[in-house]
């Protein structure tokens, strides 16, 4: 299958704002893509790349005072299974992780494992250690936090949304990583593309959408607690510690956002072009 992903960010500055962005496809899922635009700033601006400790390609820029805007699509092809489900993988013991996983062990900004170690291991510590396991805690952060465009706050932690039982999709993603690290299992934050693919048609505006993968089994799984069911079509573009290593746009100084689009279609129309006309 064919998907056509994209967008049409907007931002107003004060003054002349120096930028990272990361808003590119990551480099593993490159040579799916079948067409990509270029990257197009208005008004025109240089832009480098880099990548940074995570693999993400990231974006070096400086936008001009007064109204930005930033724009891209592309079409990528993608294999139409769902996210994987196998219970059969197992948890790594931590001697026999490879040296690149450590740090998703460890405490981050976003996800205080000091803070829920004791609930971490009261509740799940019993369990049968395993796929099965992981999947527990994804249930019961799926259970215990309501979903809400209205409750985002930049601010929140992991231990914040289990308080406050409240949150967005990375506040979901936070606290299903921050349990797992707490019992010795590495979870990772991941930001990307996420459409409405064999599932009912979101009423609300499209944005990007956050998860979190976990190592089981040698290998990097993905669980989403907020959907909490496997999903078609995910398109990685950054992952990291948690959100504070892979915002969309890092700003080092104030800005406002002006508008947000994001898009992310099944192509059914074989003559589909790759591109959304701007509006």
């Amino acid at each position: 299958m064919l998907i056509n992903y994209g967008f049409d960010i907007s931002i107003t500055a004060a003054q002349s704002t120096p930028l990272i962005t990361l808003l590119d496809i990551r480099a593993e899922r490159r040579g799916d893509i079948t067409g990509e635009g270029p990257f197009v700033t208005t008004p025109e601006v240089a832009v480098s790349k880099y990548r940074d400790q995570f693999g993400n390609i990231c974006r070096r820029l400086v936008a001009p005072a007064g109204e930005f805007r930033l724009t891209l699509s592309g079409t990528i092809r993608d294999s139409g299974k769902s996210d994987l489900v196998d219970e059969s993988l197992a948890e790594i013991p931590i001697p026999e992780l490879p040296d690149d996983v450590l740090v998703y062990l460890l405490g981050s900004r976003y996800c205080e494992t000091d803070r829920l170690s004791e609930l971490a291991w009261d509740r799940f510590g019993s369990l049968p250690p395993g796929w099965t396991r992981v999947q527990t805690i994804v249930d019961f952060v799926h259970d215990h936090l309501t979903f809400g465009y209205q409750h985002a706050r930049a601010t929140r932690t992991a231990a914040d949304a289990f308080y406050e039982r409240v949150g967005v999709c990375r506040d979901f993603a936070h606290l299903t990583i921050a349990l797992c690290r707490c019992l010795n299992i590495p979870a990772r934050y991941v930001n990307g593309y996420l459409g409405d693919i064999g599932v009912p048609p979101d009423p609300a505006a499209m944005d990007f959408s956050a998860w979190c993968e976990v190592y089981l089994g040698g290998r990097w799984c993905t669980f989403d607690a907020r959907h909490n069911r496997p999903r078609i079509g995910r398109i990685a573009v950054a992952h990291g510690r948690d959100a504070t290593d892979v915002p969309l746009i890092h700003s080092f100084g104030p800005h406002l956002l002006k508008s947000f689009k994001v898009w992310t279609d099944e192509v059914t129309d074989a003559g589909a072009q790759s591109a959304r006309p701007a509006a």
